[in-house]
């Protein structure tokens, strides 16, 4: 929700051409896949779920959290990677 209003914000979404898009049955509003929606209804309609598809949220919401953890670590590992790959170089041209 925007900090100065009570209704929800809408970000577009980009459905690929040739592809049906899946909709909310609450807004209308299109997205690419099952997942997308899925996530959709638990954050923005959340008060209006039955218990399936609350269930269906909160696996979608561990998949996707356990997906951004993974791409954390393969971040940080990355990064530091980096700073071992300088420090060496540094210290073989110093």
């Amino acid at each position: 929700m925007d900090a100065n209003s009570s209704e929800p914000v809408c970000r577009e979404t980009a459905v690929p051409d040739g592809e049906s898009p899946v909709t909310c049955p609450y807004c209308e509003r299109p997205f690419p896949d099952e997942r997308l929606r899925t996530l959709h209804l638990g954050f923005d309609h959340h008060d209006r779920l039955d218990d399936g598809e609350r269930e269906a949220f909160e696996a979608a919401y561990l998949e996707e959290s356990a997906e951004i953890r993974r791409v954390r670590w393969q971040l940080v590992a990355v990064l530091i990677a980096i700073y071992f790959g300088l420090l060496f170089v540094y210290a073989f041209v110093a």
